[in-house]
């Protein structure tokens, strides 16, 4: 077995790319050895903190030798055509979530892969957050029988964090539920271990300024007549992290009397164009690197309820309620919080064990979400065929 790590190419050094970088970082199984940027200051910041090449087209970085696998961080609405340079250019891939914004694109980007023969990893989404994989190692010895209901919920200010115009299109990928939807449906896919059938779902758009989805109510069914309930809110009233340890959701400890941030900060912009500029605040060159977190990633509070006994996921590790009595297994914070992911990139490329989150994962989940805008324009089920 080989043990030395993936060179890894960057595509995009926006906010994607920030929140991964202390994993990769951590993270023995990954190098970063080069990237592509449109911004001379994000380039010259990458050549400065890590060494190595950073090229201004993703043309460059499909044609850099000292590149294996390149993270796809750039906009939703770019992974194809990035994609498929990057698969033709025979670099392994690992796209940021979702794999892309239509069903078709998807396809294309999965269909590329395998053409070029490389291998295709979608994330990092919160389904590799420790408590979430502790919680399926419970799953799968066997003690608390089968899941048959998931609760999932989350309320937060995503809506009104800075934001570029496309991001407030649905069309072009904007929204609650091409960003934040395919989180949960990751995290419930990996719990529930079964195949999803079908979809019923509400949608909110609920401020003409913001205008695209701000909030969705979902109900999945499974096989085995077992259903998911997956409910979000991005309009920064209610904060549900105050039922998750007052934990924010990349795992550091929140300051909950820091009410309307979010609002606040906006306000002061006047334009679409200071609201873009108040983002790139947040991109690589502009901010300073994020520290490692003193708890797990989390992604709201969820409930897996199974035969035997309900599993309430927090950032700390899982809470048991059983039968006749009540647990608590730890499932603490790494070094690397999207470790599984590195991993799972590291022992595709060196090992040949493909990964679980594969291309076709990517699109059954961004199928999920199509669904719940379907199932919420048109008033019904919606019945699912890109499942596995």
């Amino acid at each position: 077995m080989k043990s030395d790590p993936i060179r890894l190419g960057v595509a995009g050094l926006g906010r994607g790319f920030m929140l991964t970088l202390p994993s990769i970082l951590a993270d023995p199984h990954v190098k970063l050895t080069a990237c592509a940027a449109p911004r001379q200051n994000s380039r010259d910041a990458f050549v400065s903190e890590f060494g190595g090449n950073a090229h201004a087209s993703i043309e460059g970085l499909a044609n850099d030798d000292d590149v294996e696998a390149v993270y796809i961080a750039t906009p939703h609405q770019m992974h194809r055509e990035h994609a498929e340079i990057l698969a033709a250019g025979g670099k392994h891939l690992l796209i940021e979530k979702p794999l892309a914004i239509s069903l078709e694109d998807a396809t294309a980007i999965v269909d590329a892969a395998d053409t070029a023969g490389v291998n295709l990893i979608t994330g990092p989404s919160h389904s590799f957050d420790q408590p979430v994989l502790a919680a399926r190692r419970l799953i799968d010895n066997g003690a608390f029988g089968q899941v048959r209901m998931i609760n999932a919920f989350n309320y937060t200010d995503f809506l009104y964090r800075p934001r570029r115009p496309e991001e407030l299109s649905t069309e072009l990928g904007g929204g609650v539920v091409f960003s934040q939807a395919v989180h949960q449906v990751d995290v419930v896919r990996v719990l529930m271990g079964g195949t999803a059938l079908s979809v019923s779902a509400m949608t909110g758009v609920w401020d003409n300024k913001r205008p695209t989805e701000g909030a969705y109510t979902a109900l999945i069914s499974f096989d085995q007549g077992r259903f998911a309930n997956l409910t979000y809110s991005g309009y920064a009233h209610y904060d549900s992290d105050i039922l998750q340890d007052e934990v924010g959701e990349l795992g550091f400890d929140k300051n909950m009397a820091d009410y309307g941030r979010a609002r606040k900060a906006l306000s002061k912009t006047s334009s679409p164009e200071e609201e873009a500029a108040l983002k790139s605040q947040r991109t690589f060159g502009s901010a300073e690197i994020p520290e490692i977190a003193p708890h797990a990633e989390h992604f709201g509070p969820i409930i897996v309820s199974c035969d035997h006994a309900d599993l309430r996921l927090t950032p700390g590790g899982i809470e048991i309620w059983g039968d006749t009595e009540r647990d608590f297994i730890s499932a603490p914070a790494t070094p690397s919080p999207r470790a599984e992911v590195l991993k799972g990139l590291y022992e595709s490329i060196r090992n040949d064990k493909p990964p679980i989150q594969s291309g076709g994962w990517g699109r059954a989940s961004l199928e999920i979400c199509h669904a719940i805008l379907e199932s919420a324009a048109a008033k019904k089920y919606v019945a699912l065929k890109y499942q596995s």
